[in-house]
């Protein structure tokens, strides 16, 4: 299935009935060469040409700005559910429906956007929605960023090397002399290959080592860590020969309060993290839905405009949503062409044709690809080209 729809508008004939049916004869009854449906568009208040040409670029920038906020809150979904991002198309919904179906079966939402406002006004609630949905969302993932950092580096140090990684969860007390006046334990990594060199030699790095002291605590591939105890006043003068034959003293005060405190700040996190991800992705998807609608409603008000500045008042053209088949694109726009070709030479201001090369404002002739007919896009996958 394509993710990729077309919405285009043509004159009305008699009836705009007829329009769509001429349309979708050929294109999709005879040719088969995609799927059709009316795309509605209700009444909307037109205003002054001079407004609509304005409103026409604004519309322009307004599309690129919602559809760029509703893959934004897609990709964060996606980030949000890590290892079940496989779900991530199930939970990207419109008006609780798929998207294809929300698109096909589209209709104007009359309470978020009253049709007795000016074009412009519902332009600026739509720019006003997103802005808010924008603003939160920064606010939202960067509070969840922040706690999903705080916890992987606490997770990073439970893990990795024995040079960097937390030894807190490895020792145990009985690793420690503690509350001695002249005694001291420390904690040494020791290179895997000269652990033996190290259980030989360690007593005479200095004096005041205390005999037989040493004990292997844990090992990984590179390294062993042991321990060792010695007179606190050669403690300096240990960790200075020590790391002179290659055995790095780590910094590490045996405290059981201060472990049971980072211990504590784990499960903190964790626990703040569960609890914060099933409300945090709720709003992301009431909020993707939310988006979503919002840029099918600026593409039909961009439709409006175009169809009203091309092909004049009265307002009578009809919108056609088309599902391309993906094998049958050129054709179909071979098709379309030949159908609405005549346009070109038929447009309210005028015989404009793109051979004139004219770039009107409002009128679209400034884009990349011009068509007779009035013609967007909607590329309904939110996760491709999503960016962060």
């Amino acid at each position: 299935m394509m993710s990729e729809y077309w919405i285009i508008s043509a004159p009305g004939e008699k009836t705009c009935q007829q329009t769509y049916d001429t349309m979708n004869n050929l294109t999709s009854k005879q040719h088969n060469l995609c799927n059709n449906y009316k795309f509605h568009i209700p009444d909307l208040k037109v205003g002054t040409l001079d407004q609509l040409v304005g409103l026409s670029d604004d519309l322009g920038k307004l599309d690129t700005y919602v559809e760029q906020i509703t893959r934004k809150v897609a990709n964060y979904l996606g980030e949000v559910l890590e290892d079940q991002r496989d779900k991530l198309h199930e939970n990207l919904m419109a008006n609780n429906t798929e998207l294809p179906q929300y698109l096909t079966r589209f209709q104007w939402d009359m309470a978020k956007y009253p049709i007795k406002q000016s074009l412009r006004n519902i332009a600026d609630i739509i720019s006003k929605q997103i802005g808010q949905i924008d603003g939160d969302l920064k606010t939202k993932s960067q509070a969840y960023n922040n706690l999903k950092g705080n916890l992987q580096n606490l997770e990073k140090k439970k893990t990795g090397s024995l040079l960097t990684r937390n030894l807190a969860d490895l020792v145990k007390k009985e690793h420690f002399i503690l509350d001695s006046e002249y005694l001291t334990t420390l904690l040494v990594i020791v290179p895997k290959v000269m652990a033996n060199d190290w259980l030989t030699n360690y007593e005479k790095i200095t004096d005041m080592i205390v005999p037989r002291s040493s004990q292997l605590i844990q090992e990984d591939s590179d390294y062993c860590l042991f321990n060792v105890t010695l007179f606190k006043k050669v403690a300096e003068e240990f960790k200075l020969h020590a790391r002179e034959r290659k055995f790095i003293v780590r910094d590490f005060v045996y405290n059981e309060e201060e472990l049971a405190a980072g211990k504590n700040e784990m499960t903190k996190l964790m626990t703040d993290k569960k609890k914060q991800f099933g409300p945090l992705v709720r709003w992301l998807k009431v909020n993707f839905s939310e988006a979503f609608c919002a840029l099918i409603h600026v593409k039909a008000l961009r439709v409006f405009v175009e169809s009203v500045l091309r092909y004049g008042l009265p307002v009578n053209f009809q919108a056609i949503l088309i599902e391309p088949n993906k094998k049958s694109v050129k054709r179909l726009r071979d098709v379309l062409n030949q159908l609405y070709g005549h346009l070109d030479g038929a447009s309210a201001g005028g015989a404009v044709s793109s051979a004139d090369n004219v770039d009107i404002p409002g009128l679209g002739f400034g884009q990349s690809e011009y068509f007779p007919y009035v013609f967007y896009k909607v590329n309904i996958d939110m996760v491709e080209q999503a960016k962060v």
